[in-house]
């Protein structure tokens, strides 16, 4: 997938308009990745005996949730939907207990 910055001025490329869309309210997918990626790494990290039996709803949804948190970071931290899809991911792992 092409981000922003990988589309050379002048290359006669146009960027397609839903990336651009996400790109204004989810930041640069590079700099995205590289948050998330940091924060599932230090999850997967500091593994307790606890994190080795979490279930796979509740290992999802602390992903889902480090995922917002980076989109949050790089992107348009004011965007009402990052918080609450964090707590929409945050009741369903509730659910799940």
């Amino acid at each position: 997938m092409e981000t922003g910055s990988d589309i050379p001025p002048g290359s006669g490329k146009v960027r397609d308009p839903l990336l651009q869309e996400r790109q204004r309210t989810h930041g640069d997918f590079r700099s995205n990745a590289a948050i998330s990626q940091r924060i599932k790494k230090i999850v997967r990290e500091n593994t307790t005996p606890v994190a080795e039996t979490l279930s796979d709803v509740h290992a999802e949804a602390l992903d889902m949730i480090a995922l917002k948190i980076s989109r949050i970071l790089s992107g348009k931290a004011t965007e009402k939907d990052h918080w609450k899809d964090i707590a929409g991911y945050a009741k369903l792992a509730e659910e799940a207990c």
